[in-house]
């Protein structure tokens, strides 16, 4: 296969744990994303897949055979393998049938552990690499495989955050040794972060919610859950284990912006490592005490960097973000809402017209991180606003629980108010602004035009939820769960709060241009919701326009991407068009960088 490619997709590589020479990262090859292996020894590159709807998960084992997940267009598929050198690539778990992924884990011995989730629920599947698997436990809600220890006697299964069995700790029988609790107070929650890689250990690593802080946590079958309270944060945080070490790596994501920590749990010492200033999208620790980033801020795309000086996979062409990139808090009656404010190279002194980008999740955040929308945009003449509301991450448990006007509307509120003050500051056009959206980004740009007529000129909403109920009832099991537990019921419940927060209780009232954009196998945000909300506007003679793609909500094809980049900047240019004149020299890529996540 050929070995051209571009890095885009925001991961590091995966390292084989007995020979840190040899990696594992995927890249874009043709405009889908693929799997390659990287010999930092002779600075090669293998590209490992070609799948024609591309490929996302991948690992490596200490034995040194790369793994990928072969999936269909709605991400069903298996496991395969295949030794880092080349040769035959063999099915993982053969006579398994597919389902969607949700974890992989190889003992240094070749014990293989995988999640899989069909109709029948998600199954935990243990068995050696390429041999018959024994099914562990089923599961009718969602879940995924939280690690293995390196003896391959336990098991840990993650669940959402605030169940009542967050974590849970089975042998490789099925039994149960423990059921860790989520919630110690309501709206807690407990994240795992994986079992101790070093031989003999059998110490999982968790994150615990202690109120207004997030605190380290570890269990063993001797001690039990411990909480280590000396060691918290005041944002959200993703931890890993060093390699042979008792010793912790956290990343923190605090105000749009990452820190890196090191935390040796046995002395209780806790060290901040030097990093550049921007967004730390992953990081994973050596066992030399090296560690890997993937660095990035708003004007620079990703670039891999090894504290150690390690070759790492080469990056393409460096690319810089035109405009000027700052930071802006807007005051208002709950806290001060934080905003990454793009403006473009101007020729004029009238303020731009701009374009507020709406992260999806709502459990995400807008980070000082590149994003190719982003650079078309700017580079086209828009200021770019990223408006972390409250719900966001990186602020403390108190922001992301904050909903005091009911889902949705509490968003579109903090929108509005960083919207007047960016006006009433003179950054941007008063009479030229535009919503764009992905995913739940795209369901608030809905809301916000429904609930705020002539407040916004233009939204572009992709993949959107348009009707809560009838989303609730197609779309995925945890997404289910996560509905029951941001409305505090089923729509059979509580209907008049789903009814509340769905645009399409308000589609009569929208009066600005609006384009919708939906994807027909999207299991998530599922097409007929997005159907019966365009009928509704139909019906009011509203003016919107409408792009079909025919792949599911997370897609790994630079095509589709493209697609919706092109039609909504044509869209942008006729609804708002004194970006055009505004624009600086040069013309924005066709498609910079890769799909921006959900």
């Amino acid at each position: 296969m050929t070995a051209a490619y571009r890095v885009f997709v925001a991961a590091l590589p995966d390292v084989c744990p007995a020979d840190r020479r040899r990696m594992v990262f995927t890249a874009d090859a043709g405009g889908r994303c693929q799997v390659f292996t990287w010999d930092a020894a002779a600075r090669r590159v293998r590209q490992v897949t070609d799948g024609p709807h591309g490929t996302v998960h991948r690992g490596i084992d200490a034995d040194g055979y790369v793994w990928w997940f072969d999936e269909d267009p709605a991400g069903a598929g298996r496991w395969w393998f295949q030794h880092f050198d080349g040769g035959p690539r063999r099915p993982g778990q053969p006579g398994v049938p597919p389902g969607l992924p949700r974890g992989l884990a190889v003992t240094a011995e070749g014990t293989l552990a995988t999640a899989l989730t069909a109709e029948a629920g998600t199954r935990v599947l243990v068995g050696r690499r390429g041999g018959a698997v024994r099914e562990v436990l089923r599961r009718t809600g969602p879940c995924r495989l939280g690690g293995i220890s390196p003896d391959g006697s336990l098991i840990a299964v993650a669940s959402a955050a605030q169940d009542p069995a967050a974590v849970s700790v089975v042998t490789r029988d099925g039994g149960t040794v423990a059921a860790l609790p989520g919630p110690a107070r309501p709206g807690g929650g407990l994240w795992c972060q994986g079992f101790s890689p070093s031989p003999g250990e059998r110490e999982l690593l968790l994150v615990r919610d202690v109120g207004e802080r997030y605190a380290l946590a570890t269990w063993t079958p001797e001690q039990g859950l411990r909480t280590h309270h000396w060691c918290s944060f005041d944002t959200e945080v993703t931890a890993r284990w060093y390699p042979g070490r008792r010793e912790v790596l956290v990343r923190q994501d605090r105000h749009g912006r990452s820190l890196l920590h090191r935390v040796e749990l046995g002395t209780r010492r806790r060290t901040l490592l030097p990093t550049p200033a921007g967004s730390l999208l992953d990081a994973a620790p050596a066992a030399s005490g090296a560690v890997d980033y993937l660095w990035t801020d708003t004007a620079h795309p990703p670039v891999l960097r090894a504290t150690d000086g390690i070759a790492l996979p080469p990056a393409g062409p460096p690319v810089v973000v035109p405009g000027h990139h700052t930071d802006l808090w807007t005051p208002t009656g709950s806290g001060r809402v934080h905003t990454l404010l793009s403006l473009p190279d101007t020729t004029g002194d009238a303020p731009p017209p701009a374009v507020f980008l709406v992260h999806g999740g709502p459990a995400d955040h807008d980070r000082d991180a590149y994003d190719g929308t982003v650079h078309s945009l700017v580079a086209s003449g828009y200021a770019v606003v990223r408006v972390n509301y409250r719900g966001s991450t990186g602020y403390g448990p108190r922001w992301r629980r904050d909903f005091p006007a009911g889902v949705g509307h509490t968003q579109v509120e903090d929108l509005a108010a960083v919207r007047a003050d960016l006006v009433s500051r003179g950054l941007i056009a008063p009479g030229a602004t535009a919503l764009w959206g992905v995913s739940w980004g795209a369901y608030l740009v809905l809301l916000a035009l429904g609930r705020r007529p002539g407040l916004w000129q233009a939204g572009v909403a992709v993949k959107p939820v348009a009707d809560w109920a009838a989303a609730h009832r197609a779309t995925t099991e945890a997404l289910r769960a996560y509905d029951v537990r941001l409305f505090g019921g089923t729509p059979e419940e509580v209907p008049e709060l789903y009814a509340r927060s769905s645009p399409l209780t308000y589609a009569d009232s929208v009066t600005d241009p609006l384009l919708v954009v939906g994807a027909t196998r999207d299991s998530k945000c599922p097409p007929g919701q997005i159907r019966a909300y365009l009928a509704a506007l139909d019906e009011a003679g509203a003016d919107h326009e409408s792009l079909w793609l025919d792949t599911g909500h997370d897609g790994y094809d630079g095509a589709a991407h493209v697609a919706v980049l092109r039609r909504a900047l044509t869209f942008l240019h006729a609804r708002l068009p004194r970006a055009a004149a505004r624009a600086a020299p040069g013309r924005p890529p066709a498609a910079a960088g890769g799909p921006r996540p959900r």
